[in-house]
């Protein structure tokens, strides 16, 4: 009840302060010319755009469908939940965004990372940010930026509804979905329904093994719009997300539960925005419901992760300058409580670790980002960021089974977990210049300060057998990103390279006695470390004749800890996609070659290094077909074949595990041949 009290106050004291400075922006629009600006739109040099019309794939979750993405990687655990990853960074250190709100999961072995909840059927457009090349959307960010966005558009006197519903089926893992998105309104008022239903059993991988990775997600939400004016918009959202009976391969554990609820806030009129959202996550796992019990005892997590958030910003047009200044916050509070029991019980009830000990990481950014436009060939993008960040773990001295979190820090570390607090300076410099009315060319300079999140500096998962503990470190410093890219836009061709230098990386590590860890026992730890990435991404496309197109990408990414001067894990080889699209009226078929080299630059012994990579991968090449037919001018049939030749593979990147009954990583082959069927109705 009193967490819920601090939550509500945190959300009316930002109404309050965003509302009090309302007509104080208001002044100031009423100065401006009539312009509309798109925020973030000054370059799309920068930026990879999707609609999920373009997507040649069945449909899972946002983690899958930017697999397609050159320089982005999915790490697979089970059916569902792929993390995304861009130029080998995941987690948090990506930013992303759903309509406007950061989901932070539930799980500390991130079986929902914050794409889990998203169905690709029911966002409009997909907006890839590579590298640290806007300050908009929060602090960090180092790998990327990613928008899964919702656009209600006007309606017209004429037509007062629109609408899309669909379904489709996977034959590998039978998986069912169905979804509906439908609006109606008129040129003041609009609401929009979604609804979607996806049940997949087990698939199987190319050697026709069963691979764990069932899922039910199930949503349901309303977004309600005033739109009195052209420029003004105001609209509120809840949305319902339920997932049930979700198995992993890539863990001892499942979960039978994982629920989310999330609410926005939006007001925009003409250049002046204000955001706020809510997102309220259930996750529960266990490791005898789904699956038969493994190990001598049963075990069974229940974890909560609440995240407030908001925004205010304002376009200014100056001449031949484009202004954005705003402020956000973000608030997230994460509990998570393992217990035990023996084997005949029906439900543990025995505390057994206290792994996020009530955690609290509360941020408020101040951004200025600009576009000055030198000439009619060249343009200048500036970015200027600082956030103060705080975090602390409530419940540190809490003692469960007789250990405290704070035992476990100072165990390890020599520290208690104390309030902590940084200021942080981030931003950027772009230079692009325009060579022809086809070819680009442009040079980005930055960097990107990021704090240790709720698990790098909290985590407190405690264990008899020492390697099977996971413990976050207090006194972590944030990791300092400096980037260097250059990107080429020619007719056929985009390449960008880039180089990436990191002061104190947070490095997920095992316990080897190194400088200020005090134990070698190989316990999961965190420790600060120096780092480099660089490497090439490479687009080419083609018009071979008026019906068959081709195209070829390439991506690669090499990263070393510096300070240890050994591999970081978890860095996807060298990949390469060849596409051929053959294009009719009403009708095409795509074929896709992907291909991936081995992998031996691994950090994967437990006893003299991290552990997090499962061992060297093999290269391999898989072949995919798609097609899609319109039947009707409303009605689409998208059909498939993945896998084609049912070849056994699995990408490299894989999911680390730090559960209580298995210390070695684990990688998830991905599935054997797939047929599949969508259709889509719009009207």
């Amino acid at each position: 009840m009193q967490q819920t009290y601090k939550h509500t106050i945190f959300l009316l004291n930002l109404t309050l302060g965003c509302t009090i400075s309302l007509p104080l922006f208001a002044e100031e629009l009423t100065e401006l010319p009539s312009v509309i600006v798109e925020e973030g739109s000054f370059s799309e040099l920068d930026r990879d755009i999707l609609t999920i019309e373009e997507n040649t794939h069945f449909p899972v979750d946002g983690g899958s469908y930017l697999r397609d993405i050159t320089g982005v990687s999915g790490i697979r655990m089970g059916g569902h939940g792929i993390d995304p990853m861009i130029r080998g960074q995941s987690e948090t250190r990506l930013n992303i965004l759903f309509d406007g709100a950061y989901i932070h999961g539930g799980c500390p072995n991130r079986m929902d990372p914050p794409t889990a909840y998203s169905n690709m059927d029911t966002y409009d457009k997909v907006t890839v940010i590579k590298g640290s090349k806007s300050v908009l959307y929060g602090s960090g960010g180092s790998g990327g930026t990613v928008l899964f966005e919702r656009n209600t558009a006007p309606f017209s006197a004429d037509k007062p509804w629109r609408g899309k519903i669909g379904g489709g089926y996977n034959s590998n893992s039978q998986t069912k979905n169905f979804f509906a998105d439908v609006a109606a309104g008129n040129q003041s008022f609009f609401v929009r329904g979604i609804t979607t239903y996806d049940n997949a059993d087990n698939y199987k991988d190319g050697n026709g093994k069963e691979i764990n990775s069932g899922y039910t997600n199930k949503t349901g939400g309303l977004i309600f719009g005033y739109t009195p004016t052209m420029d003004t918009r105001l609209e509120f959202s809840v949305e319902a997300i339920r997932e049930e009976d979700v198995l992993f391969a890539g863990s001892s554990m499942d979960s039978p539960k994982s629920d989310n609820d999330i609410m926005r806030l939006k007001f925009t009129q003409a250049q002046f925005n204000f955001e706020i959202y809510q997102s309220d996550i259930e996750h529960v796992m266990d490791n005898y419901s789904l699956r038969p019990l493994t190990g001598t005892m049963k075990m069974l997590a229940n974890t909560t992760s609440k995240t407030q958030g908001g925004r205010l910003s304002n376009d200014f047009v100056l001449n031949d300058t484009i202004l954005t200044l705003g402020i956000d916050l973000q608030k997230n509070n994460r509990d998570a409580l393992r217990v035990a029991g023996m084997p005949n019980v029906v439900t543990p009830t025995m505390e057994q670790s206290l792994m996020w000990p009530d955690i609290e990481l509360q941020q408020t950014g101040l951004f200025a980002e600009s576009l000055y436009e030198i000439s009619e060939v060249d343009s200048l993008k500036l970015g200027l960021r600082y956030d103060h960040v705080s975090s602390q773990a409530n419940q540190a001295t809490r003692s469960v089974s007789g250990t405290s979190s704070n035992d476990l820090y100072q165990q390890y570390y020599g520290k208690l977990a104390e309030k902590h607090e940084e200021n942080n300076f981030s931003g950027f410099i772009n230079f692009e210049r325009l060579l022809n009315a086809e070819d680009s060319v442009a040079l980005n300079l930055s960097r990107s300060v990021r704090t240790a999140d709720a698990s790098e500096r909290f985590i407190a998962s405690n264990n008899k057998v020492a390697a099977m503990r996971w413990v976050g470190n207090p006194d972590l410093v944030p990791e300092k990103h400096h980037q260097i890219e250059l990107t080429i836009k020619q007719k056929y061709f985009n390449t960008n390279l880039f180089y990436n230098y990191v002061d104190d990386f947070i490095l997920r590590d095992r316990a080897h006695g190194q400088s200020n860890i005090l134990q070698q026992d190989n316990a999961t730890i965190y420790r600060n470390v120096t780092a480099q990435f660089y490497g090439i991404e490479s687009e080419g496309h083609w018009q071979l004749t008026p019906d068959l197109s081709g195209s070829l990408s390439v991506a690669y990414v090499h990263a070393t800890n510096t300070t240890d001067d050994r591999a970081l894990a978890q860095i996807a080889p060298l990949e390469a996609v060849i596409k051929l699209n053959y294009q009719q009226v009403n009708w095409e078929i795509n074929t896709s070659l992907r291909l991936n080299a081995k992998q031996t630059r691994v950090d994967d012994d437990i006893n003299l290094g991290s552990g997090v990579d499962a061992g060297k991968s093999s290269g391999f090449g898989v072949l995919d077909i798609a097609g899609s037919y319109r039947v009707t001018e409303m009605t689409q049939l998208k059909f498939g074949i993945e896998n084609l030749l049912d070849k056994a593979y699995a990408y490299h990147v894989n999911r680390a595990n730090a559960d209580p009954f298995n210390a070695e990583a684990v990688r998830v082959n991905e599935p054997g041949r797939t047929f599949w069927l969508n259709a889509v109705v719009n009207f």
